[in-house]
């Protein structure tokens, strides 16, 4: 038996804890419109919020939809506010424990993890496989197509059912899981939603378990949909690969990116995270680098000197604080 939720769904609909959500939701958000005219009328809103969740009677509403270039396009639904305000409620009370039940390994949206955790991790585990460098260590790269939108609503449920006992939680996350769909009913989660990132690592953790514990992958890192896995045997890695996608298909109705899967030297590159990884250093990915460039404001200025400071970054350092010298006093972006 897998271990089990204690919060009640009283935990999760209080006041008190909506409250507590609309602290981290605003955050960033005050001068948006929607924000504002929800603060208009702010405990009535979050009063009638309540209402409806403890009769029973809430209904999740539509999404307004948009398109994002970063760097590939994107297609985000954007849930309203009180929804938005409810994703967080829920996050705040199943994160700390589904954090808990994750891989040490899962590096995507999670506290204390991401890109930069993932690829010092890759490091890490590169030095390992190779034996410091003294044996030639293979990487199998893998990308699940399409990810968001072939995540199967009622496998999802099945997965959060054997963790979550309160029936009542249960009932709340079908009617925000089912609130969309992509290109078919019943599958596909909304980029946008809070809920949506992690009920994907709670997805994905089946995976995750999967490849720690069946395949006893050792040096095996994911990040969202890319995953990694690291040896000195070539040969082991390719056999994996058939029983990767057949877990994928049969327990999780997912598929690898054919044109995204391969098996490569440290020595000849990795491209993993925006970085391309070698033996004893990395650098920005070409494309990474571009849009850094593109990107670069006095907002983000010091952000991208962060990132520069996890590889082989002094040209691109250099570059950007010639090109930006009028927008430094003193070493501080204005």
């Amino acid at each position: 038996m897998k271990i089990q939720l204690t919060h009640t769904f009283e935990d999760i609909i209080s006041l008190e804890n909506l409250l507590e959500a609309w602290k981290e939701f605003l955050r960033g958000k005050r001068n948006k419109k929607d924000i504002q005219e929800f603060e208009r009328n702010f405990m009535g809103n979050i009063i009638q919020l309540h209402s409806e969740l403890s009769s029973k009677n809430y209904k999740h509403g539509g999404y307004q939809s948009f398109k994002i270039n970063d760097p590939k396009p994107r297609n985000i639904h954007k849930a309203s506010v009180r929804d938005r305000l409810l994703h967080h409620a829920i996050h705040r009370k199943l994160y700390p424990f589904f954090d808990n039940v994750f891989t040490t390994d899962s590096c995507s949206c999670r506290l204390n993890k991401g890109t930069h955790k993932a690829v010092n991790r890759f490091r890490e585990f590169a030095y390992k496989a190779s034996k410091n460098n003294t044996k030639t260590c293979w990487v199998l790269k893998c990308d699940i197509r399409k990810f968001f939108d072939n995540i199967d609503h009622e496998i999802l449920i099945n997965i959060l059912e054997s963790h979550i006992p309160d029936k009542s939680i249960i009932l709340l996350l079908k009617e925000i899981i089912n609130s969309f769909s992509a290109k078919q009913e019943g599958v596909g989660l909304p980029l946008g939603n809070l809920t949506s990132q992690l009920f994907v690592n709670i997805y994905m953790n089946e995976f995750d378990q999967f490849m720690k514990h069946k395949i006893k992958a050792i040096y095996y890192i994911r990040y969202a949909d890319d995953f990694v896995v690291l040896s000195d045997d070539r040969a082991y890695l390719a056999n994996l690969i058939p029983a990767i996608k057949e877990f994928l298909q049969e327990s999780l109705k997912l598929g690898l990116h054919p044109k995204k899967l391969s098996i490569s030297t440290i020595a000849s590159g990795i491209d993993f995270l925006g970085w391309v990884n070698f033996p004893n250093h990395r650098i920005l990915r070409t494309k990474t680098k571009q849009r850094m460039f593109k990107k670069i404001s006095d907002k983000n200025f010091q952000s991208y000197l962060g990132i520069l400071k996890h590889g082989n970054g002094r040209k691109i350092e250099n570059d950007i604080l010639s090109k930006y010298a009028s927008i430094l006093i003193n070493g501080q972006a204005v």
